[in-house]
């Protein structure tokens, strides 16, 4: 019997992250013409996901990992799934982050209202998302993301204004290029190897020449780097996201991109021994696209376009962790993604309550929101302070691993970018603070604003946003624990042995 599989019960519910989405979205079609019916659907389905994914977690650090071998076909040529500490986390945070969406999205009078295919395609998208974080081959990873993106195409463009018809060509068009690149891929592996299975690349890979292993490596960089927004594969994101709906919006904003990089940290850590040349290339790319990001983010003047480039600044960090190739680096790394999924999540949902409150999320066309919606300020307030690394929120904890890290790693330009692009980020966000909520607009709004009570927003769309942002004030409070677990999800990525033992039963 393989180190580190799992023979209990809990074996045995490693698919229902995946398998109840998509039960949930067959049965909100059934049930598409009774509302209330299919939104109870999709709580319960997203409540019985984060308790899967938490008793996944729980185990997965107990034991190291849960593998499940689909139809009793044993690895690698069956279908395997995997959850270790990096998967369980992921599941967990993004099991949150669904389900606090969802309940904002019932709460406003949107698409989630108008469209009776929005529950059925959000709960695919949640599907695609699980079966992502947990396939153990590179196949069944391509065709979750296709389940993901299958979802987001209509997603994306529900409401039907023209900007969002254009966007949203933009966004399928740049998807369908790197799930060109994802099977040319997958082809070119086969080809050299004989299997698609991960922990079975781990070992064949290394039969290979050097040189086609670079090759392979920056292929899949490449194919990952579109979808999480690397520089200078990032130019589809800032006009495709921020045209969706808010609660798409904001899904997409905290939580795709962040699929992509657990798809680069995942196939960097197993697939391929860690590289000087790698880890300078993944450096460098790290470095341009924060400079970037933030640059853009200080170009705008529209609160959703900031925030949206400053999905691509963040990201930056994140590879900065896996670049160093150490415990410390990509634990800071693990640690970053947490926080961020939660935070950017929380700020796209108040830029939808901004939105929604003032007619616009322009500047230039809002002002004053502190005296005439001090609930939504002091919403925005507490994750633009940790999204611009301010203590004690967790931005600045995880900004201070990633410091520390490149700092024992000697690599000093990294580190001295970073600390520069934190300065600008918290810049942007004192940008908004003071246009949105203190300052006075100076156009008026681009239509008129929604009518609401003294809260500035209906009930559910403001719980939404308040158990975001207290998960995140909860983060902070909990985060030498969260960090201790990221070091945990840090030292099994570095030895991807243990993932072999825990697939295959053996050792390379």
């Amino acid at each position: 019997m393989a180190a580190g599989v799992m023979t209990t019960g809990i074996q045995g519910v490693v698919a229902l992250p995946i398998v109840l989405p998509l039960l949930g979205a067959a049965a909100g079609v059934v049930f598409g013409a009774w509302r209330q019916v299919q939104r109870a659907i999709t709580l319960v389905t997203l409540v019985s996901v984060l308790g899967v994914s938490i008793a996944l977690l729980i185990e997965a650090d107990s034991t190291g990992y849960v593998v499940q071998s689909a139809g009793g076909w044993a690895a690698p040529l069956g279908i395997v799934l995997v959850v270790d500490r990096l998967a369980g986390i992921m599941l967990v945070v993004s099991a949150i982050v669904l389900l606090a969406v969802a309940v904002y999205a019932i709460g406003q009078a949107g698409e989630e209202r108008q469209r009776v295919a929005f529950h059925p395609l959000y709960l695919v998208l949640a599907a695609g998302v699980s079966a992502s974080f947990i396939t153990g081959d590179l196949f069944n990873l391509f065709v979750a993301f296709e389940m993901m993106l299958a979802a987001s195409y209509v997603l994306i463009t529900l409401g039907g204004r023209p900007d969002q018809i254009r966007s949203g060509m933009s966004y399928v068009v740049i998807s369908l290029v790197a799930s060109t690149l994802f099977i040319s891929a997958l082809a070119l592996l086969y080809a050299a190897t004989g299997t698609v299975n991960m922990a079975d690349l781990s070992q064949r890979l290394g039969e290979v020449s050097p040189e086609l292993r670079t090759g392979f490596s920056l292929l899949l960089l490449v194919v990952f780097g579109i979808k999480a927004g690397l520089f200078p594969l990032f130019f589809w994101l800032p006009d495709s996201y921020p045209t969706a709906s808010g609660p798409v919006t904001a899904i997409f904003a905290g939580l795709l991109t962040k699929v992509g990089v657990y798809a680069i940290i995942r196939t960097q850590t197993l697939l391929f021994e860690p590289g000087e040349t790698m880890g300078t290339v993944l450096l460098w790319v790290a470095g341009a696209t924060m400079v970037v990001g933030v640059i853009g983010a200080i170009a705008q003047d529209d609160m959703k376009r900031i925030l949206a480039f400053h999905i691509i600044s963040q990201i930056g960090y994140m590879i900065l962790g896996l670049g160093l190739f150490t415990v410390a680096g990509i634990a800071g790394a693990v640690f970053y993604v947490i926080h961020h999924i939660v935070v950017k999540t929380a700020l796209f949902l108040v830029a939808g309550l901004v939105d929604r409150r003032a007619g616009s999320a322009r500047l230039s066309e809002v002002g004053g929101l502190v005296r005439s919606a001090p609930v939504i300020s002091a919403l925005f307030l507490i994750p633009a302070l940790s999204l611009a690394g301010l203590p004690p929120f967790s931005g600045f904890l995880a900004k201070f691993a990633l410091v520390d890290a490149g700092i024992e790693g000697r690599s000093w330009w990294i580190v001295a970018t970073s600390l520069v692009v934190g300065l600008f980020t918290l810049f942007s966000m004192t940008k908004i603070w003071t246009g949105v909520f203190w300052g006075e607009a100076d156009e008026a709004p681009g239509r008129e604003p929604v009518v609401t009570d003294r809260l500035g927003s209906p009930l559910l769309m403001l719980v939404g946003t308040l158990a975001l942002v207290g998960v995140s004030i909860a983060f902070s409070i909990a985060a030498g624990s969260l960090y201790e677990l990221s070091e945990r999800a840090a030292e099994d990525l570095l030895d991807p042995g243990r993932y072999v033992v825990a697939v295959l039963g053996e050792r390379p």
